[in-house]
């Protein structure tokens, strides 16, 4: 018998497969899936599988499926500590007047890694094996994240104006690309250039940022038209002004893209870049719906984030694509153009293999493939409320709960073993966020 760590059977497993829109993935019933090293070694039957392999572990999983591990596009995760501290329904007010005041006062090296910790475990507990991340601190995010074990793109900030990580754009470049090359071979941690968002980073910042993307073929991830005030910047729309200054590639993933005109999707496809869409922030700030329909008709890669959890207010990729479905058969807007609605299949993909390529990891996750890392989750269907079942991926997108998330392994390692975490000490992370929500009480206004 050949011998591998761990055999996991099930009773479905989704591989998720790259097809044209509207198609259904394979579905496979009484399967295995062999792990050796942290790598997929095969799927098979699951009485093939028990007569191939002989395991370390053995972890069987009757009334459950297999997916790969969901791929959060875009999060501020340290922003988790913020959960419920500002909530005005304006995005500038909630911006302005309530969160930007908040970080001056409290964001050191200390908040993001307490802040990443938990929501770590936010994302873990919901099915999330890789999230990409934008916030201060990049480096504390990404001893965070390699300490937790999960897999995790970190944005490489870049700002125009000072902050108390960087004073100069020279700073945010040079201690970025440091941060990439000190990541360059970790199996887990890779790196995006990050400016904050196109309507607030000058010409020349961005042109820097795309020679840098260039030259060491790095990903670039930044808000695009988030609101209705982002869309145009000197009498220049944004997709426009980025197409001028060489921006839109397949390199970048445009985080939001609520508002957009024709001119905008026709850029859009013709860059092959990717959308990641944050349906529950967008909604949650008042900035309107993403036009995915048009978008994905056009060809567009569609990924999931959450955004970060002051605006969400957790970091479930699971609620994300039940929104996203739903919004986009269930809001008639001009985008409504006779071509068909994404399927809950197509959601899986977006939240999956969409965002595996958004982050330029589709040749290693995203997809349950021998020969990628063993990145997967198991969802338990055996409840009330997700039975019967016909299709077990509609079940995932329309009726479970985060609860039904029983285990999580990244690159083979079991993050999450039924329903808890083997990395992380909850109570520990549960005390720390008390103790900020204490001091940034004593701190915060209600205007």
């Amino acid at each position: 018998m050949e011998h591998v760590d761990t055999l996991i059977t099930a009773r479905w497993i989704v591989p998720v497969e790259l097809v044209p829109v509207g198609t259904r993935s394979r579905v496979l019933d009484h399967h295995a899936i062999a792990i050796r090293q942290g790598r997929i070694v095969a799927i098979e039957p699951e009485a093939v599988a028990r007569t191939r392999f002989s395991a370390d572990q053995l972890i069987e999983r009757p009334s459950h499926v297999l997916l790969p591990g969901l791929i959060n596009a875009h999060t501020h995760a340290a922003m988790t500590l913020l959960r419920g501290a500002a909530e005005s329904p304006a995005l500038d007010h909630w911006l302005k007047a309530q969160v930007w005041p908040l970080e001056k006062r409290w964001v050191d090296a200390e908040y993001v890694r307490d802040g990443t910790e938990l929501a770590i475990a936010d994302m873990l507990t919901s099915g999330t094996t890789c999230f990409a991340d934008m916030h201060l601190f990049p480096e504390v995010v990404a001893q965070t994240a390699s300490s937790a074990r999960i897999r995790a793109c970190i944005g490489l900030p870049v700002i125009d104006q000072p902050t108390v990580w960087a004073d100069s754009v020279d700073e945010y470049l040079s201690k970025g690309l440091q941060l990439h090359d000190d990541y360059r071979d970790d199996p887990l941690i890779t790196t995006s250039l990050a400016p904050y968002a196109a309507h607030a980073v000058s010409d020349a910042t961005l042109t820097r940022v795309r020679r840098a993307a260039d030259e060491i073929d790095l990903p670039m991830t930044m808000h695009v038209n988030e609101s209705h005030t982002q869309v145009v910047r000197n009498g220049e729309r944004t997709l426009a002004r980025l197409d001028r200054l060489g921006l839109l590639s397949p390199l970048l993933s445009a985080v939001h893209m609520v508002h957009l005109n024709q001119d905008d999707l026709d850029l859009a496809s013709r860059s092959g870049l990717t959308v990641v869409h944050c349906p529950q922030s967008n909604l949650k700030l008042g900035n309107g719906v993403c036009p995915i329909r048009a978008l994905r008709a056009r060809g567009v890669n569609i990924a999931l984030g959450t955004d970060g959890a002051a605006s969400n207010n957790d970091l479930s990729l699971l609620d994300e694509m039940r929104t996203g479905a739903l919004l986009e058969t269930g809001v008639i807007t001009w985008q409504m153009d006779g071509s068909l609605p994404m399927t809950a299949h197509d959601w899986l993909r977006a939240a999956t293999l969409g965002g595996a390529q958004a982050l330029g990891l589709s040749d290693s996750i995203g997809s349950l493939v021998p020969g990628k890392w063993a990145d997967l989750c198991s969802i338990d269907l055996a409840r009330p409320h997700s039975q019967p079942v016909y299709d077990p991926v509609v079940n995932i997108v329309h009726s479970i709960s985060r609860d039904q998330v029983t285990d999580v392994w990244v690159a083979g390692r079991r993050l999450l073993a039924d329903g808890r975490l083997t990395q992380m000490d909850p109570v520990d992370l549960m005390q720390r966020a008390r103790g900020w929500q204490q001091r940034i009480a004593a701190t915060r206004t209600d205007d």
